[in-house]
């Protein structure tokens, strides 16, 4: 096991029966294996970006919520698809000046989410380090005109109040060196879990006016409970983030799913919220919900078709060479610095999500 990402979605089907199992195997999983340990993550360095005539942000300049859509500047709703990274205290030398210029030009990303995992290794135990490196990432991304969510990773505990002073610390440094430029989206809680959607609202009460003060006008995605399934995990329902939203504008809420696991109840689920809330897709995979074992492309095509359909913008986890199917590259690639184009060092999940973020973007402009 790289991370207690592969033991986390466990917890999640357990259910409460399982708490006190998927809490010893977190414990189990708080590091990377000896095997596929990462080494030392470092600060990338920026490298020229390849030249776009036109670029996702370019064309769309500042996105804004509108209605149930994230819509550009000129009020059209769009969607927006592309990648996440691994926790960057792992897999930061997936993340390079040519895996990102792949990403942006063969892959034609609009988007990706920078994850910067809040315990499990991350910004709890050096906050100046991976400050620095999201910093970093996002000058990266928006040099070659994508967009940047960025990700605050809270995982376990699950209560995103527990960190609720660290992320005012990140948040209000990262808002307020970029609070100028036109491509960021905050994600201020990766997946909370066992804990009220009122404590989760709670908590972005508090936190957004903390962006909001040094940068008034970028979308904030709220994760939802039960591991942002909108409650359906912990067997609730979108009807209480309905009929109790988060106080605040310009807000999406997020959901979370993997294909293999999570069948048609997510999935309907997914499309009555669509209905009725701004919804962006930050995190998803083809496989179970590890993130590993076989994929499932038939169901993932099933949401990927929905979401089109509905302009529900998306994010594919993950864009690193983790040992897991749903790492889009082939073990040791990263560590080979590449090739990064074409499928030659993808894994099958690699292709086929590469495949469908190529497929050409609809921005429309008038």
């Amino acid at each position: 096991m790289t991370s207690a990402r592969s033991v986390r979605p466990t917890a999640r089907r357990l259910g409460l029966a399982g708490t006190a199992l998927g809490a010893l195997l977190l414990g189990l999983a708080a590091a990377p294996s000896a095997v596929n340990a990462a080494p030392a993550p470092t600060t990338p360095q920026a490298a020229p970006a390849p030249a776009r005539a036109a670029t996702p942000a370019s064309i769309n300049g500042r996105l804004k919520v509108c209605g149930t859509k994230l819509c550009n500047q000129y009020s059209k709703p769009i969607q927006l698809r592309g990648m996440s990274s691994h926790g960057t205290q792992w897999y930061s030398q997936c993340l390079t000046g040519g895996s990102l210029d792949a990403l942006a030009g063969d892959w034609k990303a609009d988007v990706l989410r920078v994850s910067t995992y809040v315990q499990e290794d991350g910004y709890e135990t050096d906050p100046r380090k991976y400050t620095d490196l999201a910093h970093s990432l996002i000058e990266q991304a928006t040099a070659r005109g994508m967009y940047v969510i960025v990700d605050w990773h809270m995982l376990d505990p699950g209560d995103p109040n527990y960190n609720l002073s660290r992320a005012k610390t990140f948040f209000t440094e990262i808002a307020n060196r970029h609070k100028n430029k036109t491509n960021l989206l905050y994600e201020i809680a990766n997946e909370p879990s066992g804990v009220s959607w009122s404590k989760i609202k709670s908590y972005a009460e508090q936190l957004i006016p903390v962006i909001r003060a040094k940068d008034p006008n970028a979308p904030v995605l709220v994760g939802t409970r039960a591991w942002s399934s909108f409650g359906v995990s912990e067997g609730a329902t979108e009807s209480e983030v309905v009929s109790k939203p988060v106080n605040a504008t310009n807000i999406m809420y997020t959901f979370h799913f993997y294909a293999y696991s999570h069948r048609d109840e997510y999935l309907q689920t997914l499309s009555r919220a669509a209905d009725k809330l701004p919804v962006f897709v930050t995190e998803f995979g083809t496989q179970n919900y590890a993130g590993e074992g076989s994929d499932d492309f038939t169901m993932s095509q099933k949401y990927l078709d929905l979401m089109a359909a509905k302009k529900i913008s998306w994010v594919n986890w993950n864009f690193s060479d983790d040992g897991r199917t749903g790492a889009v590259f082939k073990t040791g690639t990263c560590d080979r610095n590449g090739p990064w184009t074409g499928t030659g060092s993808l894994k099958p999940a690699g292709v086929w999500i590469r495949d469908r973020i190529r497929t050409a973007d609809d921005f429309p402009t008038s």
